[in-house]
């Protein structure tokens, strides 16, 4: 059952948002050559506990890490640890918060220093995915709306999307239904409704869409190595447009 927010509910949804956004802006901007991904993660946990939240990835089904770091080819759930970021690399830093009672949860895949321009194009049309995706969220859609259009923006480019991971429903808890494919035909799945919310968040690979997951029964990687982006916003189903909830407060 999809959950249809209350009013007062997106209010309390939009300040645990802003806030992991908040939180996330920060951490990518310490990505830098020479940086490990463990000293990101422990600069999350630093800030998560300034602003009073907890981190929701933290202990989830065992998960170690407050952050997700994916390098490179890494796709999702990568853990934090030794790994040195190197010049020319690509992080993609998965972060959620809990505040007040509800989750905001937002992604961002940033560059390390100069990067070889076909990655760059990735990070570029990924986040034009997520544009396309998120301006479909509007009340009398369908679910298979979002999904197409970040399907065609990403192989009109020439990439791939991943099929093993998906976006979500998010409010009280981090996973919520439905489930939010990036691809997928258009008019099809449940009708949206304004005050439906999702965690919508295209993973987008250079090479093949198949994946692996490395033994450390977490790291999400491209089954050819080649390179993957993932970005994420939480985000309101609008009547005329959606409003992307995990904005940061570039102030604080």
């Amino acid at each position: 059952m999809i959950i249809v927010k209350k009013p007062q509910e997106i209010d309390s949804m939009r300040i645990a948002a802003r806030k992991t956004a908040t939180i996330l802006h920060k951490v990518a901007a310490k990505v830098a050559p020479g940086v490990t991904t463990q000293e990101l993660d422990d600069y999350a946990a630093e800030l998560a506990r300034e602003q009073e939240g907890r981190c929701a990835f933290y202990g989830y089904h065992g998960f170690s890490g407050h952050i997700c770091s994916s390098v490179n080819e890494e796709v999702v759930h990568g853990v934090p640890g030794k790994r040195v970021i190197r010049d020319g690399d690509i992080v993609s830093i998965d972060f959620g918060l809990v505040y007040g009672g509800f989750v905001g949860d937002t992604a961002i895949t940033v560059p390390a220093g100069e990067i070889d321009p076909e990655w760059q194009r990735l990070l570029d049309v990924t986040q034009a995915c997520l544009k396309a995706s998120i301006g479909k969220a509007v009340e009398g859609n369908r679910l298979g709306d979002i999904s197409n259009a970040c399907q065609v923006v990403a192989e009109e480019a020439g990439f791939s999307v991943v099929r093993d991971f998906v976006g979500h429903g998010i409010g009280r808890e981090m996973h919520e239904d439905p489930q939010i494919p990036n691809y997928g035909p258009p008019g099809r799945g449940p009708v949206l409704k304004a005050g439906m919310t999702f965690a919508i968040e295209p993973m987008i690979n250079l090479g093949v869409h198949q994946t692996q997951t490395l033994n450390d029964g977490w790291t999400v990687v491209t089954k050819d190595r080649k390179p993957s982006a993932h970005f994420e916003h939480t985000i309101a189903v609008g009547k005329d447009e959606a409003e992307i909830l995990t904005i940061p407060d570039l102030d604080s």
